[in-house]
Protein backbone atom coordinates (compact mmCIF):
# COMPACT_ATOMS: atom_id res chain seq x y z
CA UNK A 1 0.00 0.00 0.00
CA UNK A 2 2.78 2.19 0.97
CA UNK A 3 4.55 2.03 -2.51
CA UNK A 4 1.17 2.33 -4.12
CA UNK A 5 0.78 5.84 -2.31
CA UNK A 6 4.28 6.56 -3.00
CA UNK A 7 3.91 5.60 -6.79
CA UNK A 8 0.44 7.14 -7.34
CA UNK A 9 2.10 10.66 -5.60
CA UNK A 10 5.41 10.71 -7.99
CA UNK A 11 3.01 10.99 -11.00
CA UNK A 12 0.84 13.62 -9.80
CA UNK A 13 4.04 15.63 -8.68
CA UNK A 14 4.81 15.25 -12.43
CA UNK A 15 1.59 16.70 -13.77
CA UNK A 16 2.05 19.79 -11.21
CA UNK A 17 5.55 20.22 -13.04
CA UNK A 18 4.09 20.64 -16.24
CA UNK A 19 1.15 22.62 -15.20
CA UNK A 20 3.96 25.38 -13.70
CA UNK A 21 5.90 24.87 -16.82
CA UNK A 22 2.75 25.64 -19.17
CA UNK A 23 1.93 28.89 -17.30
CA UNK A 24 5.41 30.09 -18.37
CA UNK A 25 4.48 29.04 -22.04
CA UNK A 26 1.30 30.38 -22.67
CA UNK A 27 2.33 34.04 -21.64
CA UNK A 28 1.99 34.38 -25.20
CA UNK A 29 -1.54 34.79 -25.04
CA UNK A 30 -0.96 37.94 -22.58
CA UNK A 31 1.11 39.73 -25.46
CA UNK A 32 -1.49 42.13 -26.13
CA UNK A 33 -1.35 43.55 -22.87
CA UNK A 34 2.73 44.01 -23.47
CA UNK A 35 2.13 45.29 -27.08
CA UNK A 36 0.20 48.45 -25.98
CA UNK A 37 3.48 49.57 -23.65
CA UNK A 38 5.88 48.62 -26.33
CA UNK A 39 4.08 50.46 -29.33
CA UNK A 40 4.30 53.40 -27.34
CA UNK A 41 7.90 52.75 -26.39
CA UNK A 42 8.42 52.70 -30.71
CA UNK A 43 6.51 55.63 -31.26
CA UNK A 44 6.94 57.85 -28.35
CA UNK A 45 9.80 61.18 -29.27
CA UNK A 46 13.43 60.59 -27.86
CA UNK A 47 11.64 63.13 -25.46
CA UNK A 48 9.64 60.70 -23.57
CA UNK A 49 12.02 58.03 -23.47
CA UNK A 50 10.55 56.75 -26.78
CA UNK A 51 12.36 55.82 -30.66
CA UNK A 52 10.25 58.30 -32.05
CA UNK A 53 9.20 55.32 -34.74
CA UNK A 54 5.97 55.20 -37.02
CA UNK A 55 4.29 52.02 -36.07
CA UNK A 56 1.31 50.90 -37.50
CA UNK A 57 -1.41 48.18 -35.60
CA UNK A 58 -0.37 45.75 -38.13
CA UNK A 59 3.54 46.01 -37.47
CA UNK A 60 2.96 45.24 -33.60
CA UNK A 61 0.82 42.37 -34.57
CA UNK A 62 3.01 40.67 -36.54
CA UNK A 63 5.09 39.46 -33.55
CA UNK A 64 2.18 38.01 -32.07
CA UNK A 65 1.42 36.22 -35.30
CA UNK A 66 4.94 35.08 -36.11
CA UNK A 67 5.30 33.65 -32.68
CA UNK A 68 2.18 31.47 -33.37
CA UNK A 69 3.13 30.14 -36.63
CA UNK A 70 6.96 29.15 -35.04
CA UNK A 71 5.09 27.26 -32.22
CA UNK A 72 2.88 25.65 -34.73
CA UNK A 73 5.53 24.71 -37.22
CA UNK A 74 8.45 23.80 -35.03
CA UNK A 75 6.05 21.34 -32.21
CA UNK A 76 4.69 19.18 -34.69
CA UNK A 77 9.00 18.02 -35.89
CA UNK A 78 9.83 17.59 -31.67
CA UNK A 79 8.48 14.17 -31.85
CA UNK A 80 11.08 12.33 -32.90
CA UNK A 81 13.93 14.26 -30.89
CA UNK A 82 11.82 13.89 -27.40
CA UNK A 83 11.69 9.95 -28.26
CA UNK A 84 15.21 9.75 -29.16
CA UNK A 85 16.96 12.43 -26.53
CA UNK A 86 14.39 12.42 -23.95
CA UNK A 87 11.43 14.92 -22.67
CA UNK A 88 14.25 16.51 -20.23
CA UNK A 89 17.25 17.95 -23.01
CA UNK A 90 14.29 18.69 -25.65
CA UNK A 91 12.83 20.84 -22.20
CA UNK A 92 15.58 22.40 -21.43
CA UNK A 93 16.43 23.64 -25.04
CA UNK A 94 12.80 24.52 -25.33
CA UNK A 95 13.07 26.62 -22.05
CA UNK A 96 16.13 28.42 -22.73
CA UNK A 97 14.93 29.61 -26.07
CA UNK A 98 11.45 30.78 -24.40
CA UNK A 99 13.64 32.66 -22.12
CA UNK A 100 16.19 34.04 -24.60
CA UNK A 101 13.17 35.76 -26.46
CA UNK A 102 11.47 37.35 -23.95
CA UNK A 103 15.02 39.01 -22.98
CA UNK A 104 16.15 39.42 -26.28
CA UNK A 105 12.80 41.34 -27.22
CA UNK A 106 13.53 44.29 -24.85
CA UNK A 107 16.58 44.96 -27.51
CA UNK A 108 14.45 45.26 -30.21
CA UNK A 109 14.96 48.59 -31.70
CA UNK A 110 11.97 48.55 -34.35
CA UNK A 111 8.88 45.83 -34.41
CA UNK A 112 10.56 43.97 -36.89
CA UNK A 113 13.22 43.09 -34.63
CA UNK A 114 10.86 42.21 -32.40
CA UNK A 115 9.78 39.77 -35.09
CA UNK A 116 12.67 37.96 -34.88
CA UNK A 117 13.90 38.29 -31.14
CA UNK A 118 10.36 37.94 -30.10
CA UNK A 119 8.55 35.85 -32.44
CA UNK A 120 11.18 33.76 -34.01
CA UNK A 121 13.25 32.67 -31.11
CA UNK A 122 10.66 32.50 -28.63
CA UNK A 123 8.28 30.55 -30.70
CA UNK A 124 10.18 28.32 -31.93
CA UNK A 125 10.90 27.97 -27.71
CA UNK A 126 7.75 27.41 -26.75
CA UNK A 127 7.31 24.80 -29.91
CA UNK A 128 10.35 22.95 -29.06
CA UNK A 129 9.16 22.44 -25.20
CA UNK A 130 5.50 22.52 -25.16
CA UNK A 131 4.99 18.46 -25.92
CA UNK A 132 7.44 17.08 -23.20
CA UNK A 133 5.53 17.30 -20.32
CA UNK A 134 2.35 16.65 -22.17
CA UNK A 135 3.69 13.03 -23.08
CA UNK A 136 5.02 12.90 -20.10
CA UNK A 137 1.87 13.33 -18.45
CA UNK A 138 0.27 11.34 -20.80
CA UNK A 139 2.26 7.97 -20.55
CA UNK A 140 2.38 7.99 -17.09
CA UNK A 141 -1.97 8.01 -16.68
CA UNK A 142 -2.45 5.51 -18.97
CA UNK A 143 -5.58 5.10 -16.36
CA UNK A 144 -6.60 8.51 -16.31
CA UNK A 145 -4.52 9.70 -19.31
CA UNK A 146 -7.69 12.91 -20.04
CA UNK A 147 -7.64 14.49 -16.90
CA UNK A 148 -3.86 14.40 -15.87
CA UNK A 149 -3.22 16.03 -19.43
CA UNK A 150 -6.19 18.52 -19.40
CA UNK A 151 -4.70 19.48 -15.86
CA UNK A 152 -1.01 19.56 -17.38
CA UNK A 153 -2.22 22.09 -20.46
CA UNK A 154 -4.69 24.08 -17.75
CA UNK A 155 -1.61 26.30 -17.43
CA UNK A 156 -1.18 27.29 -20.83
CA UNK A 157 -4.82 28.54 -20.94
CA UNK A 158 -4.50 29.96 -17.53
CA UNK A 159 -1.57 31.94 -17.84
CA UNK A 160 -2.71 35.27 -18.88
CA UNK A 161 -4.55 35.38 -15.81
CA UNK A 162 -1.68 35.67 -13.69
CA UNK A 163 0.72 37.19 -16.19
CA UNK A 164 -1.41 39.85 -17.11
CA UNK A 165 -1.53 41.33 -13.30
CA UNK A 166 2.07 40.87 -12.76
CA UNK A 167 2.95 42.52 -16.18
CA UNK A 168 0.98 45.22 -15.39
CA UNK A 169 2.77 45.88 -11.89
CA UNK A 170 6.09 45.16 -13.81
CA UNK A 171 5.43 47.80 -16.35
CA UNK A 172 4.21 50.11 -14.06
CA UNK A 173 7.13 49.60 -11.49
CA UNK A 174 9.87 49.36 -13.66
CA UNK A 175 8.97 49.97 -17.51
CA UNK A 176 8.36 47.81 -19.97
CA UNK A 177 11.42 46.85 -21.41
CA UNK A 178 12.87 45.95 -17.63
CA UNK A 179 9.69 43.81 -17.58
CA UNK A 180 10.51 41.99 -20.71
CA UNK A 181 14.13 40.83 -19.24
CA UNK A 182 12.96 39.63 -15.52
CA UNK A 183 9.83 37.81 -17.71
CA UNK A 184 12.75 36.04 -19.66
CA UNK A 185 14.94 35.63 -16.87
CA UNK A 186 12.27 34.12 -14.71
CA UNK A 187 11.28 31.72 -17.21
CA UNK A 188 14.38 30.65 -18.54
CA UNK A 189 15.24 29.53 -14.65
CA UNK A 190 11.52 27.73 -14.23
CA UNK A 191 11.25 26.03 -17.26
CA UNK A 192 14.86 24.71 -16.95
CA UNK A 193 14.56 24.21 -13.53
CA UNK A 194 11.42 21.59 -13.90
CA UNK A 195 12.37 20.41 -17.00
CA UNK A 196 15.33 18.19 -15.33
CA UNK A 197 12.00 16.27 -13.47
CA UNK A 198 10.72 15.23 -16.61
CA UNK A 199 10.84 11.53 -17.31
CA UNK A 200 9.41 8.79 -19.03
CA UNK A 201 8.61 5.58 -16.88
CA UNK A 202 9.99 2.10 -17.75
CA UNK A 203 8.47 -0.02 -21.06
CA UNK A 204 5.40 -1.92 -20.45
CA UNK A 205 5.00 0.09 -17.23
CA UNK A 206 1.39 0.12 -15.69
CA UNK A 207 -0.48 1.58 -12.74
CA UNK A 208 -0.16 -0.59 -9.59
CA UNK A 209 -3.77 -2.90 -9.66
CA UNK A 210 -4.67 -1.27 -12.71
CA UNK A 211 -5.61 -3.25 -15.70
CA UNK A 212 -6.19 -2.00 -19.58
CA UNK A 213 -10.08 -2.62 -19.94
CA UNK A 214 -10.95 -4.84 -22.38
CA UNK A 215 -12.47 -3.59 -26.04
CA UNK A 216 -16.56 -3.52 -25.95
CA UNK A 217 -17.66 -6.30 -28.03
CA UNK A 218 -17.09 -5.28 -31.94
CA UNK A 219 -14.76 -2.65 -31.05
CA UNK A 220 -10.91 -2.51 -32.31
CA UNK A 221 -8.23 -3.95 -30.11
CA UNK A 222 -5.77 -1.03 -28.67
CA UNK A 223 -2.85 -1.06 -30.51
CA UNK A 224 0.22 1.45 -30.89
CA UNK A 225 0.58 3.32 -34.38
CA UNK A 226 3.43 4.91 -35.90
CA UNK A 227 2.63 8.25 -37.88
CA UNK A 228 2.49 7.02 -41.30
CA UNK A 229 0.12 4.30 -40.22
CA UNK A 230 -2.06 6.92 -38.42
CA UNK A 231 -2.05 8.91 -41.61
CA UNK A 232 -3.93 5.88 -43.15
CA UNK A 233 -6.57 5.71 -40.15
CA UNK A 234 -10.33 8.11 -41.04
CA UNK A 235 -10.11 8.26 -37.46
CA UNK A 236 -6.71 10.47 -38.00
CA UNK A 237 -8.38 12.82 -40.51
CA UNK A 238 -11.74 13.00 -38.27
CA UNK A 239 -9.64 13.83 -34.94
CA UNK A 240 -7.96 16.17 -37.66
CA UNK A 241 -11.18 18.14 -39.13
CA UNK A 242 -12.69 18.43 -35.51
CA UNK A 243 -9.48 19.54 -33.96
CA UNK A 244 -9.06 22.30 -37.20
CA UNK A 245 -12.83 23.60 -36.22
CA UNK A 246 -12.66 23.95 -32.32
CA UNK A 247 -9.45 25.99 -33.08
CA UNK A 248 -10.87 28.24 -35.30
CA UNK A 249 -13.92 29.12 -33.14
CA UNK A 250 -12.00 29.41 -29.93
CA UNK A 251 -8.52 31.36 -31.48
CA UNK A 252 -10.91 33.82 -33.41
CA UNK A 253 -12.19 34.61 -29.81
CA UNK A 254 -9.03 34.96 -28.37
CA UNK A 255 -8.09 37.28 -31.27
CA UNK A 256 -11.29 39.38 -31.30
CA UNK A 257 -12.48 39.36 -27.69
CA UNK A 258 -10.98 42.81 -26.79
CA UNK A 259 -12.44 44.96 -30.38
CA UNK A 260 -16.00 42.46 -30.40
CA UNK A 261 -16.17 43.88 -26.57
CA UNK A 262 -14.99 47.40 -27.80
CA UNK A 263 -18.35 47.02 -29.78
CA UNK A 264 -20.43 45.89 -27.47
CA UNK A 265 -19.52 48.12 -24.96
CA UNK A 266 -20.37 51.33 -27.44
CA UNK A 267 -23.84 50.03 -28.45
CA UNK A 268 -24.18 49.85 -24.72
CA UNK A 269 -23.25 53.41 -24.04
CA UNK A 270 -20.21 52.54 -22.82
CA UNK A 271 -17.03 54.53 -24.15
CA UNK A 272 -13.80 55.62 -23.52
CA UNK A 273 -11.73 54.28 -20.62
CA UNK A 274 -14.87 53.04 -18.91
CA UNK A 275 -14.96 50.47 -22.44
CA UNK A 276 -11.52 49.70 -21.60
CA UNK A 277 -10.98 48.54 -18.29
CA UNK A 278 -14.65 46.43 -18.95
CA UNK A 279 -13.14 44.54 -21.79
CA UNK A 280 -9.90 44.19 -19.48
CA UNK A 281 -11.38 42.60 -16.91
CA UNK A 282 -13.16 40.26 -18.78
CA UNK A 283 -10.06 38.43 -20.05
CA UNK A 284 -9.42 36.95 -16.28
CA UNK A 285 -12.69 35.08 -16.58
CA UNK A 286 -11.89 34.30 -20.17
CA UNK A 287 -8.35 32.83 -19.71
CA UNK A 288 -10.08 31.02 -16.57
CA UNK A 289 -12.62 29.13 -18.78
CA UNK A 290 -9.70 28.55 -21.12
CA UNK A 291 -7.60 27.05 -18.59
CA UNK A 292 -9.84 24.78 -16.63
CA UNK A 293 -12.04 24.03 -19.94
CA UNK A 294 -9.00 21.69 -20.22
CA UNK A 295 -9.09 19.31 -17.16
CA UNK A 296 -13.11 19.53 -17.57
CA UNK A 297 -13.32 18.20 -21.13
CA UNK A 298 -10.12 16.09 -20.46
CA UNK A 299 -12.17 14.06 -17.52
CA UNK A 300 -15.26 14.01 -20.07
CA UNK A 301 -12.88 12.14 -22.38
CA UNK A 302 -12.46 9.29 -19.41
CA UNK A 303 -15.72 9.32 -18.96
CA UNK A 304 -17.66 9.83 -21.96
CA UNK A 305 -15.04 8.89 -24.88
CA UNK A 306 -13.74 11.55 -27.14
CA UNK A 307 -16.77 11.05 -29.65
CA UNK A 308 -19.14 12.60 -27.14
CA UNK A 309 -16.81 14.79 -26.16
CA UNK A 310 -16.54 16.82 -28.95
CA UNK A 311 -19.95 16.62 -29.77
CA UNK A 312 -20.42 18.40 -26.61
CA UNK A 313 -17.69 20.91 -27.56
CA UNK A 314 -19.49 21.51 -30.71
CA UNK A 315 -22.79 21.88 -29.28
CA UNK A 316 -21.32 24.85 -26.82
CA UNK A 317 -19.61 26.57 -29.46
CA UNK A 318 -22.79 26.25 -31.70
CA UNK A 319 -24.81 27.85 -28.84
CA UNK A 320 -22.12 30.70 -28.22
CA UNK A 321 -22.31 31.71 -31.91
CA UNK A 322 -26.18 32.16 -32.22
CA UNK A 323 -25.99 33.93 -29.26
CA UNK A 324 -23.10 36.33 -30.53
CA UNK A 325 -24.80 36.30 -34.33
CA UNK A 326 -27.97 35.07 -34.55
CA UNK A 327 -30.34 37.58 -34.42
CA UNK A 328 -30.23 41.32 -35.53
CA UNK A 329 -28.30 44.28 -33.87
CA UNK A 330 -25.82 43.99 -30.98
CA UNK A 331 -25.76 41.18 -28.03
CA UNK A 332 -25.94 42.68 -24.42
CA UNK A 333 -22.48 42.60 -22.18
CA UNK A 334 -23.82 39.73 -20.26
CA UNK A 335 -24.34 37.66 -23.28
CA UNK A 336 -21.27 38.31 -24.65
CA UNK A 337 -19.82 37.25 -21.47
CA UNK A 338 -21.23 34.25 -21.15
CA UNK A 339 -20.48 33.11 -25.42
CA UNK A 340 -16.87 34.02 -24.92
CA UNK A 341 -16.27 32.30 -21.95
CA UNK A 342 -17.89 29.29 -23.46
CA UNK A 343 -15.95 29.58 -26.75
CA UNK A 344 -12.48 30.34 -24.38
CA UNK A 345 -13.44 27.45 -22.26
CA UNK A 346 -13.99 25.30 -25.60
CA UNK A 347 -10.28 26.11 -27.19
CA UNK A 348 -9.36 24.84 -24.07
CA UNK A 349 -11.21 21.56 -24.12
CA UNK A 350 -9.65 20.75 -27.55
CA UNK A 351 -6.09 21.38 -26.20
CA UNK A 352 -7.10 18.49 -23.83
CA UNK A 353 -9.46 16.62 -26.27
CA UNK A 354 -7.23 16.07 -28.72
CA UNK A 355 -4.25 15.16 -27.26
CA UNK A 356 -6.14 12.63 -24.83
CA UNK A 357 -7.58 11.20 -28.25
CA UNK A 358 -4.50 10.77 -30.14
CA UNK A 359 -3.41 8.48 -26.86
CA UNK A 360 -6.59 6.48 -26.55
CA UNK A 361 -6.81 5.90 -30.07
CA UNK A 362 -3.28 5.25 -31.49
CA UNK A 363 -1.22 4.68 -28.55
CA UNK A 364 1.64 5.97 -27.14
CA UNK A 365 4.77 4.33 -28.26
CA UNK A 366 4.99 6.97 -31.27
CA UNK A 367 2.45 9.51 -29.43
CA UNK A 368 4.99 12.66 -29.93
CA UNK A 369 5.09 12.64 -33.22
CA UNK A 370 1.50 11.64 -33.78
CA UNK A 371 -0.14 14.33 -31.68
CA UNK A 372 2.62 16.89 -33.14
CA UNK A 373 1.04 16.14 -36.70
CA UNK A 374 -2.65 16.63 -35.26
CA UNK A 375 -1.58 19.56 -33.43
CA UNK A 376 -0.82 21.10 -36.79
CA UNK A 377 -4.90 21.81 -36.89
CA UNK A 378 -3.95 24.70 -34.00
CA UNK A 379 -1.84 26.50 -36.48
CA UNK A 380 -4.43 25.90 -39.07
CA UNK A 381 -7.01 26.86 -37.13
CA UNK A 382 -5.49 30.11 -35.76
CA UNK A 383 -5.25 31.06 -39.44
CA UNK A 384 -8.78 30.77 -40.89
CA UNK A 385 -10.36 31.81 -37.54
CA UNK A 386 -8.25 35.17 -37.50
CA UNK A 387 -8.50 35.76 -41.25
CA UNK A 388 -11.97 34.68 -41.47
CA UNK A 389 -13.03 37.72 -38.91
CA UNK A 390 -10.92 40.39 -40.42
CA UNK A 391 -12.56 39.98 -44.00
CA UNK A 392 -15.56 39.54 -42.56
CA UNK A 393 -15.14 43.18 -40.91
CA UNK A 394 -13.70 44.50 -43.74
CA UNK A 395 -16.81 43.83 -45.57
CA UNK A 396 -19.33 44.62 -42.85
CA UNK A 397 -17.76 46.91 -40.54
CA UNK A 398 -18.61 44.80 -37.73
CA UNK A 399 -17.19 40.93 -35.90
CA UNK A 400 -20.75 39.69 -36.05
CA UNK A 401 -20.93 38.22 -39.29
CA UNK A 402 -18.44 35.81 -37.97
CA UNK A 403 -20.35 33.74 -35.48
CA UNK A 404 -23.27 32.86 -38.05
CA UNK A 405 -20.23 30.96 -40.05
CA UNK A 406 -19.01 29.52 -36.58
CA UNK A 407 -22.42 27.92 -35.94
CA UNK A 408 -22.17 26.02 -39.37
CA UNK A 409 -18.70 24.64 -38.72
CA UNK A 410 -20.05 23.79 -35.23
CA UNK A 411 -22.60 21.62 -37.34
CA UNK A 412 -20.24 20.07 -39.47
CA UNK A 413 -17.87 19.06 -36.70
CA UNK A 414 -20.62 17.31 -34.95
CA UNK A 415 -21.35 15.04 -37.92
CA UNK A 416 -17.45 14.63 -38.52
CA UNK A 417 -17.22 13.57 -35.09
CA UNK A 418 -20.35 11.37 -35.17
CA UNK A 419 -19.22 9.33 -38.51
CA UNK A 420 -15.04 9.43 -38.16
CA UNK A 421 -14.31 9.79 -34.17
CA UNK A 422 -13.83 6.13 -33.38
CA UNK A 423 -11.42 3.40 -32.43
CA UNK A 424 -8.99 2.71 -35.74
CA UNK A 425 -9.05 -0.74 -37.19
CA UNK A 426 -5.51 -2.17 -35.82
CA UNK A 427 -2.95 -1.23 -38.37
CA UNK A 428 -2.29 -3.65 -41.19
CA UNK A 429 1.56 -5.41 -41.15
Amino acid sequence: MAEEMKESGSRWILVIDGLIMMLCLGAIYAYSLFSVALKAYYTDPASKGGLGLTVSALDMQLPFIVFLAFFAITMPLMGKYIEQYGPKKVCTVGGVLVGLGWFLASFASSPLMLDVLYGVIGGIGVGVAYNCPITVSGRWFPDRRGLAVGLTVLGFGFSSALIGPISLYLRTSYGILTAMKIFGIAFLIIIVALAQLLKFPPAGWKPTGWTPPAPKPGAAVACDFIRAQMLKSPSCWGLWLCYVIGATAGLMAIGIAGPVGTEVAKNAGITGAAATALTTSLVIPFAVANGFGRPIFGSLVDKLGARNTAIVSFVLIFIASIMMGGYIGSPSIAIYTIAFILLWGCLGGWLAIAPSCTGAYFGMKDYACNYGFIFTAYGLGAIIGNVMSSRIVDITGSYFGAFPIVAVMSILGIIIAFVLLKHPEPPKA
